[in-house]
């Protein structure tokens, strides 16, 4: 199996700098890529959107030249590829398209100038179903990167994550109470946006349902909060659910990706535990937090 070398993908002339003094320090040469920015709207939330002009990510595209001949004059450094990376839960190939055109044309003006190109990095950001989007299935977007990359020989690597996970995992969490308010009804969990945020950070949608349930129970309309101190804390709003009885388990769907690892122990809350699932069998392979785990490396003065 051919071994793809790893590349720094660098973001400012600070960072390059940086990258080749550690280098000089080292006695090492490192190898780097430059991060583009395409100026290529992704149609995706503002918050994930990564390759437009106005994001912090990434050199726009018309200095990208001149970054590369700095970095090819630069004693500690190897050029290997070019990188980009235009958003996140993108619902359609043509952005992706887009991006990669921009690229081969800096790829060319790259080689004209006898800087090599060897790995071209497309990034990630294929979306995948939470409710009724419809994105593009993996073939369609190689197609539509492959179309765009023409007759190039070059290493590809692509960064898909949310689209191999976010629809493998969920968050179990358990019903507590039941709250009738003014306006609205509220079923209150164990889980909350500290456990899972994209709900309140990005208004995202995640299907909610029981993970249990004797069938014919009324259904009702009602958020699902948790019990953080936030108006913010909710996994779902205005979603139709049976009448949840405490202590029955909810089921919190697509969670895979971008779940975990944006948690936190906000609230004092130590995150839940990681349970892998393959068939009949499981394992947890990572622990409940406690409160030791809350505590640890804090120091009295």
């Amino acid at each position: 199996m051919k071994m793809v070398a790893v590349e720094f993908n660098i973001e400012s002339r600070e960072e390059l700098a940086a990258i080749d003094e550690t280098g000089w320090q080292l006695g090492k040469r490192a190898p780097v890529a430059v991060r583009v920015n395409p100026d290529v709207d992704a149609k995706t939330h503002p918050y994930i959107s990564t390759g437009m002009k106005k994001n912090k990510f990434g050199i726009p595209i018309a200095q990208a030249l001149s970054i590369y001949r700095d970095a090819r004059d630069l004693q500690w450094i190897d050029v290997l590829g070019v990188d980009c990376h235009i958003g996140s839960q993108l619902t359609t190939s043509e952005p992706f398209g887009e991006a990669v055109t921009r690229l081969m044309s800096l790829v060319k003006e790259l080689e004209a100038e006898g800087i090599p190109v060897n790995y071209i990095d497309v990034g990630g950001g294929l979306g995948i179903v939470y409710d009724e989007e419809s994105p593009p299935l993996p073939a369609n977007y190689a197609r539509t990167i492959i179309d765009a990359l023409g007759t190039n020989e070059k290493t590809l690597i692509l960064e898909p994550g949310r689209v191999i996970v976010g629809n493998a995992g969920i968050l179990v969490t358990r019903t507590l109470y039941n709250k009738k308010g003014a306006t609205k009804n509220f079923i209150i969990v164990d889980a909350g946006m500290n456990d899972l945020i994209r709900p309140s950070l990005y208004d995202a949608f995640q299907e909610v349902i029981p993970v249990s349930i004797k069938e014919g129970r009324k259904e009702e309309v009602a958020d699902v909060v948790g019990p953080i101190c936030e108006s913010s804390d909710f996994l779902a709003r205005d979603h139709k659910l049976p009448e949840m009885v405490p202590g029955e388990l909810l089921a919190v769907m697509s969670a895979g990706a971008y779940g975990f690892p944006m948690s936190s122990q906000y609230n004092s809350r130590p995150r839940a535990a990681e349970v892998m699932v393959k068939g009949d069998r499981y394992k947890v392979v990572r622990d409940r937090e406690n409160y030791e785990d809350l505590v640890r490396g804090e120091r009295f003065f």
